[in-house]
């Protein structure tokens, strides 16, 4: 036999290797499944982590985008006495005169309970409020009517409301019709409208808007605001910011708050940065238990498999062709469990996105970290039952059978 002709009999092709990898997955079916399962309940964990954090923050991004970050909102904070303080009356109008700002709208508590009759009892609250609003509110704050209408010039001098999402849900109408009323501060409030959720203006939802008109003939208000909403030109916000106290209570800024609602977005978004770092180490902790698994696994196929060994060796099968066969078994089995964990995270993923009413964003870092994963923790738990299986001399394997 020449020198090409024992190499060529040395050499393992492709596909005796893949016959004989997969050999032992497809002997031991039950076995192979549970433990790649580890390596499945891992990589699903840290591909839904990864899915679901991205399509939250693409969902928020938008909505931030959607809703602008140049909204402001000024309101009366505390005297130095610590009590309530008090927003001038022309403090919007002072505000209208800053250049950059492009919307000014306001809103002033009335104060008084609000029922969806009289009948009910006078603890069951729902924790609503009445508040005066000013007719271009909805554009400013980034929220729209969801039924009816809302306030005009007409409706605002009469004992009209509209109701914020959340108040109209507390008080059980999902629809206006004709004749609606609400029973608020001892008087009927006809209903014109339901809003939209207000993302950067919360407060609005648990509200009953009047007309500033209205409120101050009807329901006793002395016209002062309590919130001031500001839009500003996107590339002077701070600029604005540093002015709005001092412009909206010149004699005692210090009795100004002035804060930036898409900041919250973003400080959410930070704070689901943390969780998901809590997640991701669960995932990995899976992964390791599944690295385990898959270790023991090989082992106890090496030792069961002695025979095989030493009828391969004695039939010409050198050291790196036992070594490569059980790595790459190990390899098969954790890319298998991988595999199964990509798609269960994926699928994961995309019916709770769906649910939320979010996009659905699976990252290359995810699927692909994901097998990725699963190949290197299959090579390096099944690198020592490998060398084990590769030192067997031919008697000593054969000795077992």
């Amino acid at each position: 036999m020449t020198t090409s002709e024992t190499l060529a009999v040395r050499k393992l092709r492709p596909s005796d290797l893949a016959r004989l990898s997969t050999a032992g997955l497809r002997t031991r079916k039950l076995r192979s499944a549970l433990s790649a399962l580890g390596i499945a309940i891992g990589v699903a964990a840290i591909v839904a982590v990864l899915g679901l954090s991205s399509s939250a923050s693409a969902n928020l991004n938008d909505e931030i985008a959607a809703l602008g970050t140049n909204l402001l909102v000024v309101q009366n904070g505390q005297t130095i006495t610590g009590g309530t303080a008090e927003l001038p009356k022309a403090a919007a109008a002072m505000i209208a005169r800053i250049t950059p700002v492009t919307q000014v709208e306001q809103t002033g508590s009335v104060g008084g309970d609000v029922y969806r009759s009289p009948l009910i009892p006078s603890l069951d609250t729902n924790d609503l409020s009445i508040d005066a609003a000013s007719l271009g509110l909805l554009h400013t704050v980034g929220t729209s009517i969801a039924q009816g209408r809302y306030l005009n010039a007409a409706t605002a001098r009469e004992p009209v409301a509209v109701l914020g999402a959340a108040a109209a849900q507390r008080l059980g109408i999902d629809r206006v019709y004709s004749g609606e009323r609400i029973w608020a501060d001892n008087m009927w409030l006809y209903v014109a409208g339901i809003l939209k959720p207000a993302v950067l203006a919360p407060d609005i939802d648990s509200s009953v808007l009047v007309g500033f008109p209205s409120a101050e003939r009807y329901l006793g208000f002395d016209g002062h605001p309590f919130t001031i909403y500001v839009r500003a030109q996107n590339s002077h916000v701070n600029q604005v910011d540093n002015l709005l106290a001092a412009t909206a209570n010149p004699e005692n800024p210090s009795d100004v708050n002035v804060s930036q609602p898409s900041a919250a977005l973003v400080a959410q978004a930070d704070a689901q940065s943390t969780f998901d770092d809590l997640f991701l180490g669960l995932g990995a902790v899976a992964l390791l238990v599944g690295a385990v698994g898959v270790a023991n696994i090989m082992i106890i196929s090496v030792l069961e498999r002695r025979s095989e060994i030493g009828l391969r060796r004695a039939l010409g099968a050198t050291r790196g062709h036992i070594r490569v066969q059980f790595l790459t078994e190990a390899i098969l089995l954790a890319l298998i469990g991988g595999s199964a964990g990509v798609a269960a995270g994926v699928l994961s993923t995309a019916v709770y996105a769906s649910t939320k009413h979010e996009p659905v964003v699976i990252p290359v870092l995810a699927w692909g970290g994901g097998i990725g994963a699963a190949i290197v923790i299959g090579a390096v738990a099944g690198l020592w039952p490998a060398l084990r299986a590769a030192r067997m001399s031919p008697t000593q394997a054969l000795w077992s059978m």
